[in-house]
């Protein structure tokens, strides 16, 4: 039995999903950063000049549901590319170019789970804060 050797259209084609799938599992906690990142210094700035914490609380929440939302899109589009529910394997141990592709797509989800928490953490003070002390 012979091996096949990929030619370098089918290379190029595979490294083009699996920079996909590495874009996906960068983004979910990118984005909770820099939702954690703009929460924080903007309550911070918010307090010291003395602007106005309601409307500031209300951008920041309308803001957190919109990262929220782009994360829960994130892990979605990974859920789907992790496959599970048709393939029925979860660990997916042959490691063929297939299984990666899988396996990166249940690495993109994971993060993504969290990343949502992480969010969802940050927001809670917005939530129950009054105001500025």
């Amino acid at each position: 039995m012979t091996d096949h050797q990929p030619k370098r259209r089918e290379d190029e084609a595979e490294f083009s999903e699996e920079q996909s799938s590495l874009l996906k599992i960068t983004m979910a906690p990118t984005l909770w950063a820099a939702h954690f990142v703009v929460c924080y210094a903007l309550v911070a700035v918010t307090c010291a000049k003395g602007w106005d914490f309601p409307t500031v609380r209300a951008g920041l929440l309308v803001f957190s549901c919109l990262v929220v939302g782009g994360i829960s899109l994130i892990g979605w589009r990974a859920w789907r590319q992790w496959n599970v529910s048709e393939t029925g394997d979860f660990i997916n141990r042959r490691g063929r170019a297939e299984d990666r592709h899988h396996f990166l797509g249940h690495a993109a989800f994971l993060l993504s789970v969290i990343s949502v928490i992480g969010a969802i953490f940050v927001t809670l003070p917005l939530v129950f804060i009054g105001g500025c002390q």
